[in-house]
C-alpha cells in the first residue's frame, strides 16, 4: 500500500515540476528585450519615446539613454515583434535602427529634438 502511494506522489511531483518549467519558458517568451539605436538628442527626447511607446501593445518597459541614443525595450514576444516596435518609435519622429523617422511626424517634433540639433539637455 505505501508502495502505490509513494507512486502517486513521485507522479504528482514529476506532473508539477513538468509545469513548472513548461511555465518558466512561456514566461521567458513573454519578457524578450531588445535595444533600438535611435536619433533622440535630448530629455525631451526620451520623454516622448518612453512614454509614447508605453501605450503600444505588448510594451512592458522602455527606458532611453539619451548619451548613447539606445532604448532598451522589454515586451511580450507574443503580441508584438520588434519590427513593429521600430515602426512605432519612426512614427513618434525618431530613427530607429535601420527604419528612418516618419517625416509627418519628425516634422512635427520641436527645434531641439531634430537630428541635427546639438546636444543639450
Amino acid at each position: 500500500m505505501k508502495t502505490k502511494i509513494d507512486l502517486k506522489v513521485f507522479f504528482l511531483t514529476i506532473i508539477l515540476v513538468s509545469f513548472i518549467i513548461s511555465g518558466s519558458f512561456a514566461e521567458d517568451k513573454k519578457n524578450t528585450e531588445i535595444k533600438i539605436k535611435t536619433s533622440a538628442v535630448c530629455g525631451m527626447c526620451k520623454d516622448r519615446i518612453e512614454q509614447g511607446m508605453a501605450y503600444e501593445k505588448g510594451i512592458k518597459d522602455v527606458s532611453l539613454d539619451v548619451d548613447t541614443k539606445i532604448a532598451t525595450i522589454k515586451y511580450n514576444s507574443s503580441k508584438t515583434t520588434p519590427g513593429e516596435i521600430r515602426n512605432a518609435i519612426s512614427k513618434l519622429g525618431y530613427d530607429a535602427d535601420s527604419i528612418p523617422a516618419d517625416k509627418t511626424a519628425y516634422d512635427k517634433l520641436p527645434p531641439c529634438c531634430k537630428k541635427d540639433a546639438k546636444k543639450h539637455n
